[in-house]
């Protein structure tokens, strides 16, 4: 099942997760389309940014980037099928390579892809690019909260 993503972005990114400003990663949704397994999303580096430090967007900006575009992903399902919203915690991560920080006003863009999904648990394997350059990638495992 593919969905069309309108183009999310800013305002309706933030009905999408529960993260509120200053800590949202991400600016918007890229491509055309959301699916049951996949999700991608972009973020401008901004100066004023909490993670951002000595001009770079740090290692911890870099894992809740990958964090937040799942949770957008099925906050986004979630809302088509007229349902609440979901809080995730992120449970571990693996597997984590950074192999450069994106500078301020670069525009990093997200890729994260469904491995398994059991009770409320997701495991998702997630890469930030830019300019076509992987930065980084890893494993996460994210724990969905029964309680709204």
């Amino acid at each position: 099942m593919i969905m069309n993503t309108q183009h999310l972005n800013n305002d309706d990114v933030l009905s999408l997760i529960p993260q509120r400003p200053p800590f949202v990663m991400i600016d918007r949704f890229i491509g055309e389309s959301v699916d049951e397994k996949s999700g991608e999303s972009a973020l401008k580096i901004q100066e004023a940014n909490i993670f951002v430090e000595d001009g770079v967007l740090t290692e911890p900006g870099l894992m809740e980037n990958i964090a937040q575009t799942a949770a957008a992903r099925i906050g986004y399902i979630c809302r088509t099928e007229n349902k609440p919203v979901p809080i995730g915690y992120i449970g571990a991560v693996q597997h984590l390579e950074i192999f450069a920080l994106p500078k301020i006003d670069e525009e990093i863009k997200t890729e994260i892809a469904i491995k398994n999904e059991i009770f409320n648990v997701t495991i998702i394997e997630g890469r930030i690019l830019c300019e076509g350059k992987l930065l980084a990638q890893c494993e996460m495992k994210i724990f969905i909260s029964n309680q709204q």
